[in-house]
């Protein structure tokens, strides 16, 4: 008998593993996808995040959004999207767990607790992770109880470029904590390859959760079931009686059971679980169920130049600016949070020719290697219409119901990436770059907030210590729990979250 279940093995899942397996509790982790394996393939272009065999769309979720209806899928692998992620490891700001009038709106979101509470449980995810960084750059940094556990390598020379320009505009240019190992000890270290970003590491340098964290919590007893699609949570309306999952591969049908389930399917696969399984019926908050969408608005500034500024072709994700985080100070953006900048890696001219028709293959291989970027990460406000529901009319293959997505970005989220991607342009100019290509990223990379936590249970369907209000067993520890998206990638914070409340179970 398990002591508890967990769903998904990501940034959530993962890091309640840990707490409750440090703990000597029993631990189940369900996990949809499959191991990834490692090797020389991972550096093809077919290996790529949404090309590969990872990325599905067994289960469809149709979007309705800025750019019309599409059909969206996820990456179901053990480890999750920290696979394939590009190993940003930030911490939100301090200010971010406060709450924004500009920013929050009417939509009564809020944190239930301060940045004070969280900051250890970042000092010890940054350890398990091996986050490599470095303090005292970042005029937005907020502060710590230990340093980062690692040094990173030297800028590459066109970070030192970027760095150069930024620094002659009177921006503070620092470097971006990342989850790379440099050095640890019995493990592969970091060759500076250019596939990290969107590619699962071929020599498993990079610090992701499939390599640095579920492997040593096998070894002390954690159970893995693979290819485990979550079907239903049965309920007696108080608990969590059961959980239902498919074998993906071979159609069989099993129930599991256990004191405790904790669920971290990720922001659009938890509220579809809940959903399906009646549990919007037992919140106090039916409404906020699904609701509350978050992606951030993010859109990437390319810069084109006559030499190629990346001629030796290595990692260089190097840079983030965060001078215009909390508003604008010319006063002709939003005058409140607004997010950051962060530098890019050139796409492999493989990786570009594989995406883009066969004819301008050619064209892509020309153009891309002269060309470097930024990426505007900007703060988006959390609507109650931005949400995810379920057409129990049809069904997927394993017999969920469809979920559908609705998501708008309202005019302060577009003047925020706006204003964000005018300074990118400056940057790039002064760097060289003589004209520009701007990108929107329609992916819900980044999604957040769709089971959010909070102090009133009216609009928060998780208190805060992420348990489900009006069910006794059951904890939310994904993306879907943060009431707000800050401007930086959220995966650490999921992480410290998810460790804090699974230490507080664990406690219970």
């Amino acid at each position: 008998m398990h002591d508890a279940i967990i769903i998904g093995s990501g940034f959530g899942g993962a890091l309640a593993a840990h707490a409750l397996v440090r703990a000597g509790r029993r631990v189940l982790l369900l996990e949809r996808g499959r191991w990834v394996e490692r090797g020389p393939d991972n550096w093809l272009p077919g290996s790529a995040a949404q090309l590969s065999e990872h990325y599905s769309t067994a289960t469809p979720y149709e979007v309705e959004d800025d750019a019309g209806r599409s059909t969206t899928g996820g990456f179901f692998c053990v480890g999750g999207p920290s696979v394939f992620y590009g190993g940003v490891s930030l911490r939100f700001r301090e200010q971010d767990f406060e709450r924004s009038a500009e920013v929050a709106g009417d939509s009564g979101a809020e944190w239930p607790y301060g940045y004070a509470a969280l900051e250890p449980y970042y000092t010890r995810v940054e350890q398990l992770i091996g986050v490599a960084g470095t303090s005292g750059e970042d005029p937005t940094e907020p502060w710590r109880s230990a340093p980062f556990p690692q040094v990173p390598p030297p800028l590459a020379p066109v970070s030192i470029r970027i760095r150069d320009a930024a620094r002659s505009l009177g921006l503070n240019p620092f470097r971006l904590p990342v989850a790379i190992n440099y050095g640890a000890e019995g493990r592969t270290t970091c060759t500076l390859c250019p596939t990290c970003d969107g590619f699962a590491c071929a020599i498993s340098a990079k610090n992701d959760l499939a390599t640095a964290i579920l492997p040593p919590l096998m070894r002390d007893g954690l159970e893995v079931r693979t290819e485990a699609v979550a079907t239903r949570l049965t309920h007696d309306g108080r608990r969590i009686t059961g959980v239902e999952y498919v074998h993906a591969a071979t159609g069989e049908r099993t129930t599991v059971a256990a004191a405790q389930v904790i669920l971290a399917a990720g922001t659009l696969a938890t509220p579809h679980l809940l959903m399906a399984s009646g549990l919007d019926s037992v919140t106090p908050a039916p409404e906020a169920l699904g609701g509350y969408l978050m992606r951030h608005c993010n859109r990437i500034v390319l810069g084109f130049f006559r030499r190629r500024p990346d001629p030796e072709g290595r990692f260089h994700k190097h840079l983030a600016i965060h001078d215009l985080y909390f508003g604008d100070p010319s006063g002709e953006g939003p005058r409140e949070r607004l997010g950051g900048l962060q530098q890019l890696v050139t796409p492999p001219v493989s990786l570009v020719r594989a995406q883009v028709p066969r004819v301008l293959g050619p064209l892509a291989a020309l153009v891309v290697p002269q060309t470097t970027g930024l990426l505007a990460i900007a703060e988006d406000q959390p609507r109650l219409e931005n949400r995810v529901s379920i057409d129990s009319s049809r069904s997927d293959s394993f017999g969920m119901p469809v979920l559908r997505i609705r998501h708008r970005y309202t005019e302060r989220d577009e003047a925020a990436v706006r204003t964000l991607a005018k300074t990118a342009r400056r940057v790039l100019r002064r760097a060289g770059a003589l004209a520009f290509y701007n990108h929107h990223i329609a992916t819900f990379s980044h999604a957040l907030g769709t089971v959010r936590m909070g102090r009133d249970p009216r609009t928060s369907p998780l208190d805060g210590e992420c348990r489900f209000r009006g069910i006794e067993n059951l904890l939310v520890v994904d993306g879907s729990a943060l009431p707000t998206s800050a401007g930086v990638n959220p995966s650490l914070t999921i992480a410290a979250n998810a460790l804090r409340a699974a230490e507080a179970l664990a406690a219970r």
